[in-house]
C-alpha cells in the first residue's frame, strides 16, 4: 500500500546510536494539530481482518451499559492476526473463507476512530498487542515504579537516562528525535550500543514501557513542543513483512468505514 511506504524511514533509527544522548524532554505538558497526529502515525503499520471490500471484521460485545457495540480488533503483530483468521477457519469457516489481513496505517485507525467516537452505532477499535512484549513490559520497571504489574494497553519502550532523567534522543536528518518502539529487542539493542560508547552514563539507563494509548493520548491533549520529536518506530516483523507486499493502486486503503462485517 502506497500509504504504508513511509514507514521505512523510521528504520534508520535502529542503527544510530552512535549519536545517541538524554537530552531534557520530559514530555511536560495547545495539543498538536490532527494533521500532525496524522503525519505522526502514517509511517506505522498495524494489520486488520476484513472482508474482500475492506470492511473489517468485527464483534459485537456489550459496553459498560450493557448495550452492544461494534469492536474491530486491531493486530501490531501480523502474525497474530494470521493465528486470529487461522482459529477463526476451524471455529467458523463460513466466516474465515471471506476475510483476509490486511495492512493499514495506524493514522488510517486514528482517523476511523475520531469520525465514529460520537457516534451512538459508532465503530469502536481494540489494540491486540504482541504477547511477548506485554510480558516484557510487566517484567521491567514502569514511570510509577512498580515492577509486575498487569501492563494495561498496548506496550511502547522507550529509555530513559542521563543527569535529568531525560528521554533517549536521536539525531535523524539534523534533528532530535525521541523513538519509542513497539519491541523492547529493538529498544535494547539500541541501548546496548549506547552503553558501550559511552560507559560513563551506563548506570543511568533505564527501559520504560508506556501504552501506545497514552502516548496517543498525550499527542492531543498537552501542549509541549517536545511531542513534535516523538518518532513511533514499528516492529521489525512488520517492516519485514511490508516489504515483501507490492504497492496497491493509488487511494486503496484498509480497513474502510463502511458496512462492517460482523
Amino acid at each position: 500500500m502506497k500509504s504504508l511506504v513511509r514507514w521505512s524511514a523510521t528504520l534508520g533509527l535502529v542503527g544510530t546510536a552512535l549519536l545517541a544522548s538524554f537530552g531534557t524532554e520530559n514530555l511536560k505538558a495547545v495539543a498538536l494539530p490532527e494533521q500532525q497526529i496524522m503525519e505522526k502515525l502514517q509511517p506505522v503499520p498495524v494489520f486488520t481482518v476484513t472482508d474482500p471490500q475492506g470492511a473489517p471484521l468485527v464483534a459485537t460485545i456489550p459496553n459498560g451499559q450493557n448495550k452492544p457495540q461494534a469492536v474491530a480488533g486491531v493486530f501490531i503483530s501480523q502474525k497474530d492476526a494470521q493465528a486470529f483468521v487461522q482459529r477463526l477457519q476451524k471455529e467458523k469457516p463460513d466466516v474465515a473463507k471471506n476475510v483476509q489481513v490486511v495492512p493499514v496505517s495506524l493514522a488510517q485507525i486514528y482517523k476511523l476512530k475520531q469520525e465514529n467516537q460520537n457516534k451512538p452505532d459508532g465503530l469502536n477499535f481494540a489494540f491486540i498487542p504482541a504477547q511477548q512484549q506485554v510480558q516484557a513490559a510487566q517484567a521491567i520497571t514502569g514511570p510509577s515504579g512498580q515492577q509486575g504489574q498487569s501492563f494495561q494497553g498496548t506496550p511502547l519502550f522507550v529509555a530513559r537516562g542521563g543527569a535529568q532523567n531525560g528521554y533517549l534522543t536521536i539525531q535523524e536528518n539534523g534533528k532530535s528525535v525521541i523513538p519509542f518502539f513497539f519491541d523492547k529487542e529493538q529498544l535494547q539493542g539500541m541501548v546496548d550500543r549506547f552503553k558501550q560508547q559511552k560507559p560513563d552514563m551506563a548506570s543511568t539507563v533505564k527501559v520504560e514501557a508506556v501504552p501506545l494509548e497514552g502516548v496517543i493520548y498525550t499527542l492531543q491533549t498537552k501542549n509541549d513542543q517536545d511531542l513534535n520529536n516523538i518518532v513511533i518506530v514499528p516492529s521489525q516483523e512488520a517492516i519485514s513483512f511490508l516489504r515483501t507486499l507490492p504497492a496497491a493502486p493509488s487511494g486503496q486503503n484498509a480497513p474502510q468505514g463502511g458496512q462492517p462485517r460482523r
